[in-house]
């Protein structure tokens, strides 16, 4: 790595954190780690498969994305805190909570708190996300690209039926491409508690060539 790219790089670790990055690293391309089986938790148990426009199946698969991603050479690798808050009961059954015609009422009010939350966190990230992303490209590495956490919150309802109404802004989530995020953050020596305590993190990337 040479000084110039140290020293952009180090530009980046900086916003990183001023945009609220409780962790920031710079890792290679070949740190992240992509697996096929990420994409079944998608397909299967996620409400928002087919949904969403950068949701599978409307997304590179995994093996597409491997391609890709050999063709960067390193990646600016993030973990963010969230002002989201769940209790055990609210944490250990999200989407149930959710949407389950049994839930009680009182439950569903704090999960609902919590994905209102959750969403607002999101959002947050992305435009962080978008920011570094923009810095990079400034620095002179063009094909920077951001990954971000969790689904697109953008719009209430995808318009799957046409082109997306934010193609500047929306951005794929790592697990919809197959990025095995918390592999990916133990090789950064980073870490993730899952299931999670009180509050999960975010986790986004910007890819950068």
């Amino acid at each position: 790595m040479g000084k110039t790219a140290e020293r952009n790089f180090s530009e980046l670790l900086r916003l990183a954190r001023d945009f609220g990055a409780e962790e920031a690293k710079i890792i290679t391309a070949d740190q992240i780690v992509v697996e096929d089986r990420i994409v079944l938790k998608c397909k299967y148990g996620c409400h928002m498969y087919g949904w969403k426009l950068i949701c599978p199946p409307f997304v590179p698969t995994p093996e597409e994305f491997r391609h890709i991603l050999k063709e960067y050479r390193h990646a600016l690798l993030m973990k963010f805190n969230s002002a989201a808050e769940a209790d055990d009961d609210v944490a250990r059954s999200l989407l149930k909570n959710r949407f389950s015609p049994d839930t009680p009422k009182e439950l569903r009010e704090r999960t609902m708190k919590f994905w209102s939350e959750w969403d607002k966190d999101k959002t947050r990230v992305l435009l962080a996300i978008l920011e570094l992303e923009k810095a990079a490209f400034n620095s002179g590495y063009t094909l920077a690209l951001g990954l971000a956490a969790g689904s697109c919150v953008l719009c209430e309802k995808c318009n799957v039926d046409g082109p997306c109404t934010h193609p500047t802004m929306a951005r794929l989530p790592e697990h919809a491409v197959g990025v095995n995020v918390r592999k990916t953050l133990k090789n950064a020596g980073m870490a993730l508690s899952f299931p999670f305590k009180k509050r999960p993190h975010l986790v986004g990337m910007v890819l950068i060539d």
